[in-house]
């Protein structure tokens, strides 16, 4: 069956501004969809009429609107790897004190589907909905390592301990394949690090990927190993339930 032309554009609009973290001008918007600049700008504005697009902060460039987060919240609450995943999430703030979070892959990122926040007075939260880079982050490691998932191709350095280059984030790779879970070293923040294993479904998938994070005052390098083990039960806990969900 033919596509509609004009509704294949916009949709492609949707996608090259989730792969864009700062948003994208309608310049270059033409230039990606092989249009004028006139006809892109009136899809952009029709976009932004119903919510999909609101303009960035620069005021030139456009992002992803709040009508998409009303989907992806509705597509979030019918997941049942979430409703599954939750009592897991509890039990992993229990024995770790830190914050459990649930991702899944979605458009080149990972996608944050549930959290659970720990009674700590100082302690990380990511919203549900969240979409954040895979190269710096753990969950975002955990899905690249054993999923069959492209590597990202802007591997933006956002603090200096950040994998930067293709190289480095394929040796880091290998290494969260061998020890069977992955950490991010205030790689996304500072102050922050973050231990996250992935879970599989019934065919051996990859379903995603859950784990915990904390400020780094408090995830000490030396208590890494021992909370990737309660990480560590915890996913593996999880993967058998989720073997039995077709």
């Amino acid at each position: 069956m033919d596509e509609i032309q004009s509704l294949g554009r916009g949709l492609k609009i949707l996608l090259l501004m989730a792969e864009a973290a700062d948003g994208i001008g309608v310049t270059d918007l033409a230039a990606h969809l092989g249009v004028n600049k006139g006809t892109a700008s009136r899809m952009v504005h029709t976009l932004q009429k119903y919510g999909f697009v609101e303009k960035a902060k620069d005021g030139r460039r456009y992002r992803l609107g709040p009508a998409l987060v009303q989907l992806s919240r509705a597509v979030i609450d019918r997941s049942q790897t979430r409703e599954i995943a939750r009592p897991y999430l509890k039990q992993l703030v229990v024995n770790t004190g830190e914050c459990a979070h649930l991702a899944i892959y979605a458009q080149g990122r990972a996608l944050y589907i549930d959290q659970v926040e720990s009674e700590a007075t100082l302690r990380v939260n990511t919203g549900i909905g969240h979409l954040a880079p895979l190269h710096c982050t753990a969950l975002g490691k955990a899905l690249l390592a054993f999923g069959r998932y492209p590597l990202p191709k802007n591997l933006e350095k956002r603090t200096p301990q950040t994998l930067d280059s293709p190289e480095k984030l394929e040796i880091e790779l290998v290494n969260v394949r061998s020890q069977g879970f992955a950490v991010d070293n205030e790689e996304y923040d500072i102050g922050v690090r973050c231990i996250a294993v992935p879970i599989f479904d019934y065919a051996g998938g990859v379903a995603g990927a859950i784990g915990v994070s904390g400020p780094a005052a408090r995830i000490k390098t030396e208590l890494i190993g021992d909370i990737a083990r309660q990480v560590l039960d915890i996913g593996q806990a999880l993967t058998a339930e989720l073997k039995f969900l077709r």
